[in-house]
This record gives structure tokens, sequence and C-alpha cells, in this order.
């Protein structure tokens, strides 16, 4: 028989297969020291502990910020409340004591339910722990109060 690619003499057909050399990672253990891998190992178990550490300090901060966001989540609301309970309040304040008792009964109803509203209001922020109080005659306390003008 003979060969259909041609005769037997033809240098590709006789050539041996090349084998490549195995490839070897830069950190095999046959190219490195076992001072080596064991400096590499340390690393390793370093920065896994650095990890960790960076884990729990992320949610202890986090369970941190929730609990804190729960206690003072209220405090800008009612900041924003608290100025339409004051327009309330003036609102009453602006009808005279004379004009209250004489006024026909609609307006008597009108003040009544302003009232009624601002004391609903007041109760709804008092339940949510937001209490008014009256620092008239008290010295300054820039923790409870906020200055608002200066007289002298």
């Amino acid at each position: 028989m003979t060969d259909p690619n041609g005769p037997k003499d033809n240098p590709a057909n006789d050539a041996e297969p090349v084998v490549s050399k195995p490839y070897i990672m830069p950190d095999d253990p046959e190219e490195g020291s076992v001072e080596a891998l064991a400096r590499e190992l340390a690393e390793a178990r370093d920065k896994t502990l650095r990890t960790l550490a960076e884990m729990e300090n992320l949610r202890q901060r986090t369970r941190r910020e929730v609990a804190d966001s729960k206690v003072y989540g209220i405090t800008g609301f009612a900041r924003d409340v608290l100025d339409i309970a004051d327009s309330l309040q003036r609102a009453l304040d602006a009808v005279p004591v004379e004009t209250r008792e004489l006024a026909d009964p609609m307006l008597k109803t009108l003040i009544e339910g302003v009232e009624l509203t601002e004391r609903s209001l007041l109760n709804a922020l008092e339940k949510n722990g937001v209490r008014k109080f009256d620092p008239s005659g008290e010295k300054f306390n820039p923790n409870f109060q906020q200055a608002m003008y200066e007289v002298p």
C-alpha cells in the first residue's frame, strides 16, 4: 500500500512530535521555596483577617446608623410640623378674646376647629416624643433652643 499523502521520505512525516514544557505557574512550589510559600500564606491570612475586621466594623457602624435613624428620624419631620403648629397658634392669637365672645356661630365654629386641630397636632407630636415647653425667663440653652433673633 502506498501512502496517499506522498512518499515516506517527507521530513514533515518523519519529525518527532514537539512536546512543550509544561507551564509552571509563578507560585508553583517547585519553583519557589518553602519560605516564599509561608510568606504568601501569611500575607493571605493577614489580608483575610483585615477584611473580616473591616466587615465587622461595617456591620457595627450600619447597626448604629440604623438605630440612630430610628431614634432621630422624626426630627426633620417634627421640625416641619412644628411650623404648622406655630401657625395655628398665631391664627388663634390673631383673633382677640372680645371678638371670639361676640362672634357669630360660624366664626366660633371655625375658631373651635382651629383649636381642635392644634390640640390634635400637639398630641400627635407628644406621642412621638416632641413636647412643647415654654423657656420664657430661662437662660438660653443652645441644646434645646434655636435663636431666631436677638433683642437687647
